[in-house]
Parts: C-alpha cells; sequence; structure tokens
C-alpha cells in the first residue's frame, strides 16, 4: 500500500528517544508529527486541533496512556481519531483494557530496535486504512464545527441573515449538503435568496477553492443555452467562429448553478440528465466526449411538479435534480428577521454611500413588517436603498420608504394560482397579463409587481405567447 501523505499525527511518548524514533519513522512515510511527553499536554494539542491519529505510550507520567484514551474518546468529534497504544508491559491481558479504553489497536516495545520499527510500520499500514475510511467524515465534521463556532450568537451564515427557525433549518441543510456531492435543487420565491444558498453551499463544502459559476437559465435563449452550458467547437454553427469551453468544463472541479431550471427545454434536460448520469459532455459540433467533475447545484420559483404533470419537465430529469431538496422561505415566513435584514442593509448602504444612517424609525419599520414583500429580500434591499437617496437625518423615517409600502393598501386576494378550476400554467398566464394591463403594458413596472426579474417576465410572455399591443394591453 502506497504510503498516505500528511496524515496529521500526535505521538505522546516520555522517552525522548523512542518518540524521535518514531517521529523519523512517521516523517519518511510522509506524516505530519507532533510529538509531546505528556497526557496532559496532548490532550490540550487535541482540544485545540484534533489529530486523525494518535500513537500514545501505556506508561506516561501522571495522566497515562489508557485515560488519554477515555479522555480523547470524551471529547467532541474524539470518536473519529485512530489511537495506536504502544507498551513495553508485554502482558497477554493487556489488550483487553486497551480496548475498554477505546483504543483502536495495541503493540509491544521489544527490545531490538529493528523488529520495533518493522512491527511499528505494520501497524501504520492498518491505521492508515483506517484513517482513510475515516477522513472525509472527520474533516466535514471539522469543517461543520468551525462554522458553527464562527457563527455562534450571530445570525449571518455565508452572506444570508435569519435568526427564525425556517432559516436555521436552510444554514442548516446547506451545512448537510456541502457534506457531500449530491445534486441539490433550491426551491422558493424569487428574491428570496437562492444564489446566494447556492453559493453558500460551494464556500462550505471541499470545492470552495474551485471555481463556483452559474447561469440564469430564462436569461438565454434555447439556441443558445446548449452551447453556454457544454461549449461548441469553431463552425459548428453560424457564428461560431472559434472553439468554446461552456460552463461545465469551466467549473470543472467546482459547481454549477442553473438558476431558472423549470424554464430549460426537454431537450436540453435530456442533454443535462446524460451529464449527470456519465459525468462527461460533448461540445456542440463535437463527437468527442469529455469528463468533468462538477457539482451541480438548480433554483426555481416554479412547481416543478405541476410542470413534471404538464409534461414540461420530464420526471426522470425531476428526480435527478431532487436528489436534495432546500426550500427558501418567503419573508411573510419569517418576520422576525425583518429587523435583521434592515439592520443589515442600513449597515451596508451607510459604508457604501458614506451616508450616516443610524437606524430606523419605529412607524417606519411597523410598515415594513406588515408589508407582505412580494419581492422578498431583493425588494426589501431596494426599499432600504430608496430609503437612503430620500433620507435627510440619521434615521429612515415613514416618508423615506417607497409608496408601496407606506401607503394603506387593499385586502390581499387569494392567490391566482389557488383559484379554483385553473391549472397552475392557466393561472401564470393570467397572472401575467392582469399585472401587464395593471401597468398599462409596462414590463418593468409587472416584473416589479409579479416579484420577478424582467428577463423572467419576458420569457413568460414568450412562453405563454401572451402579445402586449400598444404599450398598453395584453392578452
Amino acid at each position: 500500500m502506497r504510503p498516505m501523505k500528511n496524515i496529521k499525527t500526535l505521538i505522546v511518548e516520555d522517552d525522548k528517544g523512542m518518540g524521535r524514533l518514531m517521529e523519523e519513522l512517521l516523517q519518511a512515510r510522509g506524516y505530519k508529527v507532533t510529538v509531546c511527553a505528556a497526557g496532559e499536554e496532548a490532550l490540550e494539542l487535541y482540544r485545540t486541533s484534533p489529530f486523525p491519529l494518535l500513537i500514545v505510550d501505556w506508561s506516561l507520567p501522571k495522566m497515562d496512556g489508557l485515560q488519554l484514551c477515555r479522555e480523547i474518546r470524551a471529547l467532541p468529534r474524539g470518536d473519529l481519531s485512530v489511537i495506536l497504544v504502544v507498551t513495553g508491559r508485554n502482558q497477554p491481558e493487556d489488550i483487553l483494557q486497551v480496548l475498554d479504553a477505546g483504543a483502536d489497536d495495541y503493540m509491544d516495545k521489544p527490545m531490538d530496535l529493528q523488529v520495533f520499527e518493522q512491527h511499528l510500520n505494520v501497524r501504520l499500514t492498518i491505521a492508515e486504512r483506517r484513517v482513510l475510511a475515516q477522513t472525509s467524515l472527520f474533516l466535514a465534521r471539522e469543517k461543520i464545527a468551525l462554522l458553527e463556532e464562527q457563527t455562534k450568537g450571530r445570525h449571518a451564515f455565508e452572506g444570508m441573515i435569519g435568526k427564525s427557525d425556517p432559516m436555521q433549518n436552510v444554514f442548516r441543510s446547506i451545512r448537510l449538503a456541502a457534506e457531500s456531492d449530491v445534486t441539490v435543487l433550491l426551491s422558493g420565491e424569487s428574491g428570496t435568496g437562492k444564489e446566494l444558498a447556492a453559493r453558500a453551499i460551494h464556500s462550505v463544502s471541499e470545492r470552495s477553492n474551485k471555481p463556483f459559476m452559474a447561469v440564469n437559465c430564462s436569461a438565454i435563449p434555447e439556441t443558445l443555452l446548449e452551447s453556454e452550458l457544454f461549449g461548441h467547437v469553431k463552425g459548428s454553427f453560424t457564428g461560431a467562429v472559434r472553439d468554446k469551453p461552456g460552463l461545465f468544463p469551466a467549473a470543472d472541479g467546482g459547481t454549477l448553478f442553473l438558476d431558472e431550471i423549470g424554464d430549460v427545454s426537454p431537450a436540453i434536460q435530456v442533454k443535462l440528465l446524460r451529464t449527470l448520469q456519465e459525468r462527461e459532455i460533448r461540445r456542440v459540433g463535437d463527437e468527442q466526449q469529455i469528463k468533468i467533475d462538477v457539482r451541480l447545484v438548480t433554483a426555481t420559483n416554479r412547481n416543478l411538479q405541476h410542470l413534471v404533470s404538464s409534461g414540461a419537465v420530464r420526471e426522470d430529469f425531476y428526480y435527478r435534480i431532487r436528489v436534495f431538496e432546500i426550500h427558501i422561505p418567503p419573508i411573510r415566513d419569517r418576520k422576525e428577521d425583518i429587523p435583521l435584514l434592515i439592520e443589515h442593509y442600513i449597515s451596508e448602504f451607510s459604508r457604501a454611500r458614506q451616508k450616516p444612517i443610524q437606524g430606523i424609525e419605529k412607524d417606519a419599520l411597523r410598515k415594513m413588517l406588515d408589508y407582505p414583500w412580494p419581492g422578498n429580500v431583493r425588494e426589501l434591499r431596494s426599499a432600504i436603498e430608496h430609503a437612503f437617496v430620500t433620507a435627510s437625518s440619521d434615521r429612515i423615517t415613514l416618508d423615506n420608504l417607497p409608496a408601496e409600502i407606506r401607503l394603506p393598501r387593499a385586502p390581499a386576494q387569494p392567490p391566482i394560482s389557488a383559484r379554483p378550476g385553473r391549472t397552475d400554467e392557466e393561472s401564470e398566464k393570467t397572472m401575467i397579463i392582469e399585472a401587464l394591463r395593471a401597468t398599462g403594458g409596462n414590463r418593468t413596472k409587472a416584473a416589479k409587481l409579479l416579484g420577478v426579474s424582467r428577463v423572467t417576465l419576458w420569457s413568460k410572455i414568450r412562453v405563454h405567447r401572451i402579445q402586449v399591443k400598444g404599450g398598453s394591453n395584453a392578452r
């Protein structure tokens, strides 16, 4: 078996000569070695930074090696370390005491140093297999523990803000997703922060030092999306004047985030499905298959199950991208986070605009708490930015808020999608038509009213074949 490199190892040995011998043997195998002479010191070193492998002498002053084993096993993450106890006692019954103390293996200290070296090399080979089996879980727990320590007492996680139970659940789900390479589906309304969640998954995963690539699928025409994702070779179609690698090869080793995945055509779904299954792509106009190592995260604000029922989304594709789903809640379901978000954006804009606004008046905050926020976090951020433009004192007042927040609102109507007798697609089309009529055909205002981006609205208008006539009517 080829020696493993950089195994972080702690040798606990009060005999300096024996400690130096073991250190040299382990360093020759590529281990990263720390040596100490007392159990108390070893315990403090382990508490500061746990070691995947420990080699412990039984006969230590004060705290002996078996007591040290018990103390290590009682620590958080101590169950993941591999512990080898070394002793010169040479009693057959000693092995039972060693195992009872929580050690993984036991080794005698023969008087012949050459024999000892041979025995140690055999034990290290066994230990390496055990360390290899536990290293991934060890590192994952280490990273999660560090993140939890960094965010303890705070309500921010990788750019996301929230102390509410729904958001704390999101943070926990992101940490779980980051431990593996499963395909993740982020669901939730527009403006809830799905791309931030995708970046958080990437940032706390083992792929964090590799590329993160993002694309809004609805913003790219279907005829160009295949080339954008998989690349193309020169001359493969009109306008292909040079080779293009595509987003999958560009994200190799890292994460690719596909937003608005519900708008992808069945033809592209088939190609993505093959890519996920085979871990390879083929550029447009090329016969060669290219191996890729990419973690896929997708997002949608649509009901994919309804799209599966209508035939717009393939069932096999749906289940392949929905291995692990994280729902990002709307603001109306986590209103206790609104003051935190306001404080965060006030701080952000104060620094960016060099405008020393300290907070928000109570009546203005009350209006913001009562407002339903159809555009979610994105709309709230825009409202604070608007307030910074109009504010003339060191606090945001009611008059500084956008009109739709501070003016009385009519009682909310049930969502169109919930009205009886309509399918999801019919409801969406009707909602777009009503928004366009309400705004005199102004697509920018209609998009804001619906809480979606202009690009998404334009895409939906094309999908539903809605005509906007004379800038005032939509059918």
